[in-house]
């Protein structure tokens, strides 16, 4: 069964505040190999104009993650988890994370549509800091599979 047109444009409560470590930042650049030293080394970010070790782009997955759960979840909107894969993953940053910040996530659904027997769904993710400073914007578009004939 396709998913609800009026899902579109759905906005979720902000996620409960996120705090950057300096450690969660190494681990996740550990992770995806990258040995930049800005993302380990406080010395290091500062001499690159950095007021702290900062992370590397992609960390605002991790960030993002609880939103987009909690959209997933939703049983209203009857997403079929098991068989989601992930389609496409965007990113728009106004400034590096850096380690110390306390973010929010306010997330919401840009677009559903059914093709070729898969749901796609468009999840927009909103960092931004506790004050309401804007810190990056990051878009995921699930792909639910349709079942085999």
């Amino acid at each position: 069964m396709p998913l609800d047109q009026s899902f579109v444009g759905r906005v979720y409560p902000p996620s409960p505040p996120y705090q950057v470590s300096v450690e969660k930042i190494r681990e996740f650049a550990e992770a995806i190999g990258d040995a930049n030293p800005i993302y380990r080394d406080r010395a290091a970010a500062e001499a690159a104009g950095h007021r702290d070790v900062i992370a590397p782009p992609t960390f605002a997955t991790i960030v993002n993650l609880r939103c987009i759960g909690a959209i997933v979840e939703d049983p209203a909107l009857g997403l079929d988890w098991s068989r989601v894969v992930h389609g496409e993953q965007g990113f728009r940053h106004h400034r590096p994370i850096i380690a110390g910040d306390n973010l929010v996530v306010v997330a919401s659904i840009q677009d559903v549509m059914t093709r070729a027997g898969n749901d796609f769904v468009t999840i927009k993710a909103e960092i931004n800091t506790v004050d309401g400073e804007p810190v990056s914007v990051a878009t995921a578009t699930l792909v639910a599979r349709g079942a085999a004939g």
